[in-house]
């Protein structure tokens, strides 16, 4: 018995079983690029957008808390950088880029943590 090509084709999978092939493996692809868009690129926008609002609201007297950690006041603000004072007389030039957060004014205006007194008992 012989087969013509078409009936070979059917037998093997041919155009009928492409189709759904690559529809099968085009609808992971899929998926995979919607998981990827909403759990990191639009998570990301939303923080960069949150960033240059930050920066644009920031003022001179403002406190701001740097990328590496150091706590200052904003004295003075350029296109591109701020100059923030550390600490009585020590100025430093930053990157705007670099400001990690602004902290509250009623947090900025208080002293230094105190240590908290403990309570002793008389005995």
């Amino acid at each position: 018995m012989s087969l013509n090509q078409q009936q070979c084709g059917q037998l093997a999978g041919g155009e009928g079983g492409a189709q759904g092939g690559i529809l099968g493996m085009l609808f992971p692809l899929a998926l995979f690029v919607l998981i990827f868009y909403f759990f990191i690129i639009r998570p990301q926008k939303k923080r960069q957008k949150q960033h240059d609002e930050l920066l644009a609201s920031m003022t001179r007297g403002d406190q701001v808390v740097t990328a590496g950690g150091f706590f200052g006041y904003i004295r003075e603000v350029k296109e591109d950088s701020f100059i923030i004072e550390i600490s009585d007389g020590v100025k430093v030039r930053i990157l705007k880029s670099s400001i990690s957060s602004k902290r509250p004014a009623d947090v900025a205006k208080t002293p230094a943590d105190a240590p908290a007194k403990e309570e002793t008992t008389g005995k």
